[in-house]
């Protein structure tokens, strides 16, 4: 009797366990060209807009400018690499956040997490933001320099659209980003094509002699590549849906390489076009180059570029606020920030409080910060934690070898993509030290005391601090 009593109720957990899975396991239906449309549709954004004259300003010549660009391209695909054999190892959400947790440990993990939420995330936000507000500006102000009130005024304006639109409703938000996807691939191809034609009709004098005058330092091509490689952010994106992807063993590389090779053309190419009507003096001093492009190419239709660019920096604004909302709402479930920040609205179904909060870090950085230094103090966080988790994929061939690795990089790929980084983070400090380094690790170091004080300890007085909102009703959010 008691033998048919614990066979039944096994039965009974068996039903439950078989019956769970579909409705809380993702659906496989993410294939081959979805995967690389994600790919190519995340990284271009603004930076392909703002990032040619900083890279041009630090390399010198046109040359080894188109250089650092097809480096960027590879250094980003061997990253994504070394991102694809995590990902397919290590099968849980939030990319980064479990491999550090796997390889060295809560600490890392959450100082990731930390900084994601106050400096990677809100400064990358806020970037797009002031680079939608120049060439919105730039038209009203042809041939002189926007006045920074009126470009922060925009920014400011720009982010409190978006984090409404993100907070009022899910579909409204995924509405915007759809119809400004579209509008950024009409605006890439309209350049590139008007480029292809000019090259064609012999307008390649700009090239000749392309690497007369290159006076490049380790500083200054460390800091070519940080404004390339904003360009390119977004490589690692895909590893936030391997579980939603058929076949991902085969998919995941093959997106990764198709995806980065198409995006450093698209670049390559846009690059090129904006190099057959303007010198590398006149790119430098121009405002906003794909105006410049526009007014010397497609006059008297040349009001199209502004307006695609910004509706193409408006779009990646408002995803890159619709996936970094969610960050914080999580981090606020999970008890690593103040749980009101979990909260969800009653009549919205968002996570209204977590959104506006990240509008008003993002809005906070605008006010002393411009896009240059803005770029920098991202690019020093952003890619001090890609070099560690590398460097925790290196670690963990050793530590780790009985987990199962279906996709497995060559070690000298990860080894690589360490050095780089570490050069990448150091050099900048060393060669051409800013304050923006300074206050990104300051930030960073102060998430030890948050760490220390509600996570690992979890000191009373901290816990009542952040969960005494948590008795609140939230149903007038």
């Amino acid at each position: 009797m008691e033998e048919t009593s614990l066979r039944k109720r096994r039965e009974d957990e068996k039903s439950v366990q078989s019956n769970e899975p579909k409705s809380t396991t993702l659906q496989k239906e993410v294939g081959l060209i979805s995967g690389i449309c994600i790919i190519v549709g995340t990284i271009i954004g603004s930076g392909i807009f703002i990032s040619p004259k900083s890279v041009l300003r630090n390399t010198e010549a046109v040359g080894p400018c188109l250089i650092i660009w097809t480096a960027c391209g590879i250094l980003a695909t061997l990253g994504a690499l070394c991102f694809a054999e995590l990902g397919t190892m290590i099968t849980k959400s939030g990319a980064e956040y479990p491999y550090l947790m796997e390889a060295f440990g809560p600490i890392p993990a959450y100082l990731f997490s930390w900084t994601s939420l106050f400096v990677i995330k809100p400064s990358s936000f806020a970037i797009i933001c002031l680079s939608f507000s120049e060439y919105v500006a730039a038209p009203f102000y042809s041939g002189c320099e926007p006045p920074q009130v009126v470009v922060k005024f925009l920014a400011a304006a720009a982010i409190l659209l978006i984090t409404t639109v993100n907070s009022l409703s899910v579909r409204l938000g995924s509405y915007v980003q759809n119809v400004f996807t579209a509008a950024k691939l009409v605006i890439v191809a309209i350049i590139i094509i008007s480029g292809l034609v000019l090259l064609a009709q012999g307008n390649t004098r700009n090239f000749e002699n392309s690497f007369e005058g290159t006076k490049l330092s380790v500083g200054a091509i460390s800091l070519a590549f940080y404004n390339g490689l904003w360009a390119y952010d977004g490589w690692n994106q895909l590893n936030y849906i391997t579980e939603e992807l058929r076949n991902p063993f085969r998919n995941l590389p093959l997106a990764i390489i198709i995806g980065i090779l198409l995006v450093t053309g698209c670049y390559i190419l846009m690059n090129i076009s904006y190099f057959t009507v303007m010198t590398a003096t006149e790119l430098l001093q121009s405002q906003a180059v794909a105006v410049t492009f526009g007014d010397r190419v497609l006059y008297p239709a040349s009001w199209v570029v502004p307006l695609f660019v910004a509706f193409s920096t408006i779009g990646a604004a408002n995803g890159t606020c619709f996936t970094s909302g969610r960050l914080v709402y999580v981090a606020g479930r999970e008890g690593h920030m103040l749980k009101v920040l979990s909260y969800i609205s009653v009549k919205r179904l968002t996570p209204a409080p977590a959104i506006i909060f990240y509008g008003i870090v993002a809005t906070i950085y605008i006010i002393p910060g411009d896009i240059n230094s803005l770029v920098n103090y991202f690019s020093f966080a952003a890619w001090l934690f890609y070099g560690l988790t590398t460097l925790g994929l290196i670690v963990m061939r050793f530590t780790r070898k009985e987990l199962e690795r279906p996709i497995k990089v060559p070690i000298v790929i990860p080894i690589f993509v360490t050095l780089v980084a570490v050069f990448l983070v150091l050099a900048p400090i060393v060669t051409e030290p800013a304050w923006e380094y300074l206050y990104c690790v300051l930030f960073m170091l102060s998430g030890l005391i948050f760490y220390f004080l509600f996570v690992h300890y979890k000191f009373g007085w901290a816990q009542t601090i952040s969960s005494k909102y948590q008795q609140r009703d939230c149903s007038a959010v």
